[in-house]
């Protein structure tokens, strides 16, 4: 009987042996790595500062000062948060993630600019299966980039390794930023007029929508090598064309306000195409009207309703098909608002126009 418990004393010792040595490590979650990747991205992320900004990097929030909009008549604080849905899947595939952190930032300051507001700041949260310092450096450059773009400042961030629960090769990227405008300034709709005319600024492509239909158009070209290939019709690889960073039109849209054009509706064109956003921008009893042949359609989206053999509507109601962001001025401010467009960078076309009518949107 002594030598049993002996024995058993033993076991429980090798046990305790073994729980001493296991560490965060072992479990799949390295520290280390983690502190190397924050060292790796200062330099991305100082680019970024603005004079609000209290503080440095690393510690448990972000601070921002809004001693400057005590300028303002009423403040209005605006918000926006996304991610860059199944595109991070062609960023892996390619081994490039410079850039995949510009849509990220994109898709939440466009909808802030979109509704009449200045972004502030940016956080990021990337999670990931494995921490590896130089890809999170490179996805953080990126970030750094969109918010440079867009004059907001990256005042913090979250990295996870989630070790059994994601491939170690594997990450997703999400972000929210933060943003104001004064009450009176804000993009609401509600004085859009028929007659008022419709300015759509062009996209880089895709952007960050409609990838899962994207992918299984294209699902036997998902590999290095297949993403690689040159393509005559895009004058480009499939790769680059896909993995373009969606635009930012929050200098645009500055711009515009500068030159003391009021915007009277405006939509940021993501998922669900024009058939899901045009509506949003309008008031009850305006009626949006597009002409689908009033710019020029950039040739990925032929491409893929071609080889997809997709309907013409789903199209319309999946991707951006050329247009990122929609417009609505006074047809005597058309002329300033095009300019101003310009100015910045971006090409806009005239697309329609507002008629009376139910609400919705025409596309003819």
């Amino acid at each position: 009987m002594q030598h049993a418990e002996c024995a058993e004393n033993v076991r429980e010792h090798k046990i305790l042996q073994e729980e001493i040595h296991m560490d965060y490590k072992k479990a799949g979650v390295d520290i280390e790595a983690g502190y190397k990747s924050v060292e790796l991205m200062k330099e991305h992320v100082k680019k970024t500062m603005r004079e609000e900004v209290l503080g440095g990097l690393g510690g448990f929030s972000g601070a921002f000062s809004l001693a400057k909009i005590k300028d303002m008549e009423e403040p209005v604080l605006l918000s926006g948060t996304d991610g860059c849905g199944t595109k991070v899947k062609l960023a892996m595939i390619m081994d490039k993630h410079d850039t995949i952190g510009i849509d990220a930032v994109a898709m939440c300051v466009n909808d802030i600019a979109c509704a009449g507001g200045e972004p502030l700041f940016f956080l990021d949260y990337i999670a990931c299966g494995k921490n590896y310092p130089e890809k999170i450096a490179d996805i953080v450059k990126g970030v750094a980039e969109g918010c440079l773009q867009s004059e907001a400042a990256l005042i913090g961030g979250e990295t996870a390794e989630h070790p059994g629960l994601m491939a170690e090769d594997e990450y997703d990227l999400a972000g929210f930023s933060v943003g104001v405008c004064d009450k009176k300034d804000m993009i609401t709709g509600e004085n859009l007029q028929p007659g008022d005319v419709l300015i759509g600024m062009a996209s880089t492509g895709v952007h960050s929508n409609g990838f899962s239909l994207v992918r299984r158009v294209f699902e036997k070209e998902m590999t290095a090598e297949g993403l690689n290939t040159y393509y005559d019709e895009l004058g480009k690889t499939l790769g680059e064309t896909l993995l373009a960073p969606t635009r930012i039109y929050v200098k645009a849209l500055k711009n515009v306000k500068k030159a003391g054009v009021t915007v009277k509706a405006c939509s940021h064109i993501t998922g669900g195409g024009f058939y899901e956003n045009v509506p949003r921008m309008l008031k009850d009893g305006v009626r949006a009207v597009i002409h689908k042949d009033s710019y020029q359609i950039p040739p990925i989206f032929p491409l893929m309703q071609k080889k997809g053999e997709i309907d013409e509507k789903i199209m319309y109601n999946t991707f951006n098909m050329g247009i990122g962001m929609v417009v609505a001025v006074a047809e005597e401010d058309v002329r300033t608002t095009m300019a101003a467009m310009k100015a910045a960078g971006d090409i806009p076309y005239i697309i329609g126009s507002i008629e009376a009518g139910e609400k919705g949107v025409t596309l003819c």
